[in-house]
């Protein structure tokens, strides 16, 4: 390994505490009540800042390890079955999101949004799936209605904000020569 991969490392491995560490702190502005924590989806800004900036690898570490750990420092989310969906949903975002927009061509703000929406319908996808799972081992039925009002109908201003808020921070990133696109 050389100096500069192995500079390149540690400078990933530092982003992505700081993205846990925002992702363990952000919650709190929605003042712990859930109902607005589901609306704007706070842990999820983190892991897509996450797979963009560091890649793939490290995005889907940290979606994995958020929702676990604050669940076990705080007890918010639930462990059962929130925490356990959500961080497969959110490993999924930091995965697909980071792999999209690292792998694929240039970047650029367009493949920020297509980064971000595949990422967004195949996390909630996988968000279902896991819901379903985790609940149907109870003898509980996680329904279409229940899977579209929390993936998508609740979800609208937390999605909102994501698509209006992580393009911008990626933008300002690339204009102050912080984090610039990569051309291929």
């Amino acid at each position: 390994m050389t100096t500069k991969t192995v500079k390149n490392s540690i400078k990933k491995l530092v982003l992505s505490a700081l993205f846990i560490a925002i992702g363990i702190v952000l919650p709190f502005f929605t003042g712990q009540i859930p109902q607005v924590g589901n609306f704007i989806l706070p842990m999820h800004i983190p892991v897509f800042l996450c797979g963009l900036i560091c890649s793939w690898n490290y995005g889907l570490a940290v979606g994995f390890i958020l929702p676990l750990l604050r669940s076990f420092l705080f007890g918010a989310p639930p462990l059962y079955p929130n925490a356990i969906a959500m961080c497969s949903e959110l490993a999924v975002y930091g995965l697909v999101c980071g792999f999209i927009y690292n792998k694929t061509g240039k970047q650029n703000i367009k493949k920020v949004y297509i980064s971000m929406i595949v990422a967004m319908l195949v996390g909630r996808a996988v968000w279902g799936a896991a819901e379903m799972a985790l609940l149907g081992v109870k003898g509980n039925t996680f329904t279409v209605k229940m899977f579209l009002a929390g993936a998508f109908i609740e979800a609208i201003p937390g999605i909102i904000l994501q698509l209006v808020l992580i393009p911008a921070i990626i933008f300002a990133l690339d204009r102050s020569g912080i984090h610039t696109y990569k051309s291929r």
